[in-house]
């Protein structure tokens, strides 16, 4: 099952090649944005929306009218962390009432959630919806997807997704990413765009010492070597690979086609750029210079969390997803209310503009049975409808919180899980489809306005590749091609392993199977053009 594209798929009876252009508008599912809530801080560039208003159970906006569910059962199998709660659990039940259908859940631990995937698909008891991450979609999986699971299209696609306004609400470019085969199969999770990976550092220690962000890699380089002093146990930063790879511009590594793009008329792989070896090199050198907190050397074997060192300053720049830009100021309000974590806007190396490089619009999705009846698609895309109401309104508060006073309470406009709240209202119904990307941190309002406008301002720099959107699976014969590279880079930012062996490994790759799949990536280019325009 070589390729499936969310542009599309197909010569008719074909799972292979794309739809795009009038192809894909006519699968689409018309775009109307929500106007029953409005952010505070719209998308642009990419972003996400924020909201930073507290929240009043009593002013809660509706945007499920009436019950779309016809009362059926609808089994759902998702990946779960954690403890399932019991079936019959209040917030199950209240979810239930409000979406109007039976939603029974055959949760899967979500660690090893890839081998009962398979498992499943492969048996003839697939349940009715069946979420599944874009992490999973390996091996057989993806040509499983197109003959068990139901082209939603004819519920969907045009004016027919009207009817369920929250879904219409949806962005496009999800939407495009949920196209299988040719056909409009999965219901997507949005996300931004905008890189995720922040250099977050300690503010407050930077203004009492008079440090400034710096602007680029020479920059950071002597601001590391101004704040690390071992023998007071303080250290520049953690391993900034990932942030070397975006201040050197190097092409997308997040998923595999996202890696292959077009410079100067021809399609390279990002190992194949100087860039990719230059970012390599810096982050060597700041292994080398002693500038990495030393837990960072052991690379991803340590036993130990950073998030503590980090609260205790022992390190002061800290590569993570954005989410923790939030996660780890909420993480320290109480006990350390001197604490201020901020991100630093990404430099282009050379101290110019940077170029950045779009993530993927959508990455986690759910699926009908195609052996399901109408009544039971009807019901999961009610389920779905609710699941994607947005910020600000019941369904969301259900959906995310489950109902006041069992789940949760309201303090001062944000809300608190209890006990019940927190073993109930877990990645359960968020997993079936969502609401556009959305940052809404009522009791942090400034940590909502600060992330939304870094992925803005980032946003403005950024890049789409030439395969950008598009669902593609390569041909099994290279699912393994480029697995040891980033044990490789670790190997290399470490001082285990030269800047050399890589050049070699790349050779390597290039007569394994690299020019084999830049060709066969050649001809999904010139038969369908670049996804992006």
């Amino acid at each position: 099952m070589p390729l499936l594209a969310a542009c599309g798929g197909a010569d008719k009876g074909s799972r292979e090649g794309t739809t795009s252009g009038k192809g894909a508008k006519k699968i689409l599912p018309a775009y109307v944005a929500s106007n029953v809530v409005s952010p505070d801080f719209p998308s642009k560039d990419g972003s996400a929306m924020g909201f930073t208003a507290k929240l009043d159970v009593a002013t809660l906006k509706t945007s499920v009218p009436k019950k779309l569910g016809s009362g059926g059962k609808v089994s759902i199998m998702s990946p779960f962390w954690g403890s399932p709660p019991k079936g019959d659990n209040a917030y199950y039940t209240s979810m239930n009432a409000l979406i109007g259908a039976d939603v029974q859940w055959r949760n899967q631990d979500g660690n090893t959630y890839d081998q009962k995937l398979g498992a499943v698909l492969a048996s003839s008891d697939v349940p009715d919806v069946v979420v599944v991450p874009g992490w999973n979609m390996m091996g057989k999986i993806p040509s499983a997807i197109i003959s068990k699971f139901a082209d939603l299209g004819p519920y969907l696609s045009g004016d027919k997704v009207k009817e369920y306004p929250n879904l219409a609400a949806i962005p496009s470019d999800a939407w495009q990413r949920s196209i299988f085969g040719g056909k409009l199969m999965g219901l997507p999770m949005p996300a931004s765009y905008v890189q995720n990976i922040v250099p977050l550092y300690r503010k407050d220690l930077f203004d009492k010492q008079g440090w400034e962000v710096p602007r680029s890699a020479d920059e950071f380089m002597a601001l590391c070597k101004d704040i690390t002093d071992p023998r007071a146990k303080r250290w520049a930063c953690g391993d900034m690979k990932w942030t070397a790879f975006n201040t050197f511009g190097v092409i997308s590594g997040g998923e595999k086609a996202l890696a292959w793009t077009v410079v100067d008329g021809k399609l390279i792989h990002r190992m194949e750029t100087p860039e990719y070896l230059e970012a390599l090199e810096w982050t060597r050198k700041l292994f080398a210079a002693g500038y990495v907190h030393p837990d960072f050397k052991l690379g991803k074997s340590q036993a130990t969390d950073p998030a503590p060192k980090f609260a205790a300053g022992e390190f002061l720049i800290w590569n993570n997803d954005i989410s923790n830009w939030y996660g780890q100021q909420a993480s320290q309000a109480t006990q350390n209310p001197d604490f201020k974590v901020w991100g630093m806007d990404i430099w282009n190396h050379d101290g110019g503009d940077p170029t950045l490089w779009a993530a993927n619009p959508a990455g986690i999705f759910a699926f009908v049975n195609r052996k399901a009846s109408e009544s039971v698609i009807r019901d999961a895309l009610a389920v779905a409808n609710v699941t994607a109401a947005p910020y600000g309104t019941k369904e969301w508060m259900m959906t995310n919180y489950g109902v006041e006073g069992t789940h949760y309470t309201l303090k001062d406009g944000v809300p608190v899980k209890n006990d019940k709240g927190n073993n109930e209202v877990i990645n359960a119904y968020v997993m079936v489809a969502s609401p556009a990307a959305t940052i809404a941190h009522p009791d942090l309002p400034d940590y909502t306005k600060g992330m939304v406008e870094w992925q803005q301002r980032m946003g403005s720099f950024t890049k789409k590749s030439s395969f950008w959107g598009l669902q593609i699976t390569e041909p099994s014969r290279y699912t393994n091609l480029s697995n040891d590279f980033e044990q490789l880079e670790d190997d290399i930012a470490r001082g285990h392993k030269k800047i050399a062996d890589m050049q070699q490994a790349i050779s390597e790759w290039k007569k394994k199977g690299g020019d084999q799949l830049r060709d066969w990536y050649q001809k999904i280019l010139d038969d369908n053009g670049p996804a992006a325009s």
